[in-house]
């Protein structure tokens, strides 16, 4: 039987959070819930969804980094926008990242996130060496 691994990239946002960054069983990542923050866990790009939406994506690529994954390997995002009229800025850094759109999404509007100022999350899975 696989192991549930805890996927830890070493910020101190990380070790105060209450709950892992990720998780991995087998080849199969689950990345909770990334927002706009860095390691230390101050807010980037307050008001800016692109500033947050790069953010997010950059902390979701650091993090599979951990167990040797990549963007390439992420087979489904489930993402939160707290104003779906920026969805527009969040899709444009998504294409950037994504350019082959090779993964499962979907979007929901949320009206609120965990804290003020926070205008988009993004949770990710992801399989070890698939998109290689």
């Amino acid at each position: 039987m696989a192991k549930k691994i805890v996927l830890d990239p070493g910020w101190p946002r990380a070790k105060k959070s209450g709950f892992a960054m990720a998780t991995q069983v087998g080849e199969t990542i689950y990345v909770a819930g990334q927002v706009a923050q860095d390691p230390d866990g101050k807010l980037v790009g307050q008001g800016d969804m692109t500033a947050q939406a790069r953010q997010v994506f950059a902390n979701i690529r650091d993090i599979l980094a951990v167990a040797g994954a990549t963007m390439h390997d992420v087979v489904k995002i489930t993402t939160y926008v707290t104003d779906m009229g920026r969805y527009g800025d969040y899709n444009a850094v998504r294409a950037e990242v994504f350019p082959k759109a090779q993964m499962a999404s979907a979007t929901i509007a949320a009206p609120t996130l965990v804290r003020d100022g926070f205008l988009v999350e993004v949770e990710a899975i992801a399989v070890v060496g698939c998109g290689a």
